[in-house]
């Protein structure tokens, strides 16, 4: 396959951006080569700038659901660009944006935009504190919260990918009031809770680990902590930016029917554009100034392009019928793929929640952080580089969620089950 042009791309990027990438997770270094830079994308396909096609499963890491330039999100961008791209001023959009969300989301009586998932993460554990007077928090190991310093101990997504303990410039005192503890086990909470009690403001988690591949709770692992944090006034933050009207309308707390007291979105209600959102409880949510002292702000939060885009993909989200579709073609490639594995003799264990889903090279059922390192990376190497021969792009690492969108027709998922076969029979 040609890529002379993405390597030349990538030679000259190098020399004005660090490891020539813009987030690390974009890397080829653990697939043992270059990036593939990417021209353009259009439905289920991107194409790179050597003219290969490739069948997308990155998705732009999950936000789009309806595809790459989908007609009427282009349309609607196109037309508020018109507009003006941002007024540092209030519009109507954005509390058009807002209503969809507190509609949607259980959790979320008012909300907040801002403008990334780590920028919703960071202010939603700053309000926690602020709601509670209280400094520690818990976090679970390999959840990636994104890049804010006292989040990154025992995180997922690039940190895992890179072998990275915690991160450098990251003072210790910086994380000493994050306490971590194992995924799918809530004995652990509880002991945390007993080792600090009265201090703790908040515990945050993904509700499906999508960072460390595809982890789902176990049966009344959220529930627990649902009884555990209210017990102790604990507010129980959901991150949701990935999982967000990405498994359900409603996102994992509608899934699962666990409603937490803040949860923060991204991703997919910027429809592909940078946005994030934390909400909660109208009581927490007034301690957010203006109404309350905990201070944060962002010039361009709310921004008129990306409230736009977010509007128009979560009214078509809203269709009925537009789940299920998710979950039969999801269905339908998670099948093919665990069958081409049992075909080949190759030991895999496969997860999937909705329309997320990941192939660990392991034999062990992955329950939490611990299980996920145990995967066989040299081999997913050889993997990722078949299917990329194959037609068919995924994320370069063992530790990232792979996504279907409504645009994967029956011929994608057949050609890409075609892949993965030949795939796996050269390993």
């Amino acid at each position: 396959m040609e890529d002379s042009k993405s390597l030349a791309a990538w030679q000259k990027s190098q020399q004005f951006i660090p490891g020539g990438v813009n987030s690390p997770v974009r890397n080829f270094s653990k697939v043992g080569s270059h990036p593939r830079f990417i021209a353009r994308g259009a439905g289920s396909k991107i194409y790179d700038l050597d003219g290969n096609e490739y069948i997308d499963y990155v998705a732009s890491w999950g936000p789009l659901v309806l595809g790459h330039a989908h007609p009427s999100v282009v349309e609607a961008v196109s037309s508020a660009a018109a507009n003006g791209t941002s007024f540092g001023a209030p519009t109507t959009l954005e509390t058009q944006l807002a209503e969809t969300i507190v509609s949607a989301v259980p959790s979320i009586e008012q909300v907040r935009l801002v403008n990334s998932g780590t920028e919703a993460t960071m202010t939603a554990i700053r309000v926690a504190r602020g709601y509670t007077g209280r400094d520690k928090i818990i976090k679970i190991d390999g959840c990636y919260h994104g890049h804010v310093d006292y989040l990154l101990a025992k995180a997922g997504s690039g940190v895992a990918t890179f072998g990275l303990s915690d991160s450098g410039g990251v003072p210790e005192d910086f994380a000493r009031n994050t306490l971590t503890v194992p995924f799918n086990n809530p004995d652990a909470v509880r002991e945390a809770i007993e080792a600090n009690p009265d201090e703790i403001a908040c515990l945050i988690l993904e509700p499906i680990m999508g960072n460390m591949g595809i982890i789902p709770p176990q049966d009344g692992y959220l529930d627990e902590l649902r009884e555990i944090t209210e017990a102790h006034g604990i507010v129980l933050i959901f991150d949701e930016v990935i999982t967000g009207f990405r498994v359900a309308y409603g996102g994992a707390q509608s899934y699962y029917n666990v409603t937490p007291d803040m949860t923060c979105l991204g991703k997919i209600i910027g429809g592909g554009l940078p946005v994030g959102a934390y909400g909660g409880k109208r009581d927490i949510m007034r301690c957010v100034a203006p109404e309350g002292d905990v201070y944060q702000a962002g010039t361009l939060s709310g921004n008129p392009l990306a409230v736009t885009a977010g509007i128009t993909t979560l009214k078509r989200l809203a269709e009925p019928g537009i789940y299920a579709q998710l979950e039969s073609s999801a269905a339908a490639l998670a099948d093919g793929l665990a069958e081409a594995t049992q075909r080949h003799g190759i030991d895999a264990w496969h997860s999937r929640v909705g329309s997320m889903l990941m192939l660990y090279f392991t034999p062990e059922t992955v329950t939490d952080a611990d299980g996920a390192r145990t995967a066989d990376t040299e081999r997913f190497q050889q993997y990722f580089w078949g299917l990329i021969e194959g037609g068919v792009y995924v994320a370069p690492s063992q530790f990232e969620a792979g996504f279907v969108s409504l645009v994967h027709s029956e011929e994608d998922i057949n050609k890409t089950v075609q892949a993965a076969t030949q795939a796996l029979a050269n390993l």
